[in-house]
């Protein structure tokens, strides 16, 4: 309990932080949108954009890591070489040679692996800081935990008596009954179905057919599963606004996900088959409203042009003409 209590303590600059901007977000929807003050909806909605707020600040570390996965998926091949080259072999050498290949990979693609990781890395401590500041509500309300940041005692009395349908944002599974449980746990399976779809449509849309073969495939189909049940338990333990921003969060990384994907394709996916197919659409689109040739059609007029130019040139190639280098006087 030594080390949590001290890891919480190291988290408070980021909870400070975390209730002045759902306090201002709040303010915004009662003072300019005059929505009722203390109105329910207006703090629900302050937990959304928090959730805004921290994925508009971490947009280039997304846009990083979906780049870095592209690029880790289109070298699954050459990376599948390399594991069959040294397949069985256990020697401390071949492990070496193996690693040191790898890494030869990596560079000379401009991969890093840890990359990916980086949205994640930086959205956890704002998860556990938002957990514990709405964990804390109750007792801020009864004067038994210090202020925190915005969250006086009048206010944390507000935000833990506030309502989304039938829940309270500071409940907890197991402090709910009837409807309430109803309300979480249909929250909790929506989180792990959007979890879910987003490493799905990842997986199915957005990777070469070569790299959907050997154990990282099956490793990758495994997690796609084995990730969402996690949330099963630990949505059981957390307050219901912590649920409400981790399914914004999700719902939002879905979204960026399928743009993401739709305008950076992997080479050799389905999705950039999809992008060439929409990519040419448009082109014809434009040439037609501007009276152009299609591109079809101007392909065949450089097919007929270049056939012409082979005629009459008698089908030699053009011998390339020397510079002559000026003597040094």
């Amino acid at each position: 309990m030594g080390f949590v209590n001290f890891f919480y303590t190291l988290l408070y600059p980021l909870e400070w932080l975390i209730s002045w901007i759902m306090w201002l977000w709040h303010w915004f929807f009662v003072h300019v949108l005059q929505m009722p003050d203390g109105s329910s909806f207006a703090w629900c909605l302050a937990i959304i954009f928090l959730t805004f707020t921290v994925r508009a600040a971490i947009t280039p570390l997304f846009t990083r890591q979906m780049r870095s996965m592209n690029r880790m998926q289109a070298i699954q091949p050459e990376m599948q070489k390399i594991q069959k080259k040294y397949k069985g072999k256990t020697d401390a050498a071949s492990r070496e040679a193996m690693s040191r290949e790898t890494m030869k990979l990596y560079k000379k693609y401009n991969v890093s692996p840890t990359s990916s990781c980086l949205p994640s890395l930086v959205q956890a401590p704002v998860f556990m800081a938002l957990y514990n500041v709405l964990y804390k509500l109750s007792a801020i309300a009864t004067g038994k935990e210090g202020e925190i940041g915005a969250f006086t005692k009048p206010i944390a009395k507000e935000i833990e008596n506030t309502v989304f349908i039938n829940v309270k944002l500071s409940d907890l599974f197991n402090q709910t009954e009837g409807a309430g449980k109803w309300t979480i746990g249909i929250f909790v399976a929506l989180m792990c179905l959007t979890m879910w779809f987003q490493q799905f449509y990842n997986m199915r849309v957005n990777m070469p057919e070569s790299a959907k073969q050997g154990q990282q495939w099956k490793m990758q189909q495994s997690m796609t599963y084995i990730f969402p049940i996690m949330y099963i338990f630990s949505g059981i333990i957390a307050p219901f606004g912590v649920l409400l921003y981790w399914l914004t969060n999700n719902l939002w990384t879905v979204g960026q996900t399928i743009w993401q994907i739709n305008t950076f394709p992997t080479a050799g996916s389905k999705a950039a088959e999809r992008k060439e197919k929409r990519d040419h659409d448009r082109e014809e689109a434009r040439r037609q409203k501007e009276g152009l040739p299609s591109l079809e059609e101007e392909a065949l007029a450089k097919a007929q042009q270049d056939k012409l130019d082979r005629e009459k040139n008698g089908f030699q190639r053009q011998q390339p003409v020397r510079k002559k280098s000026r003597r040094r006087r």
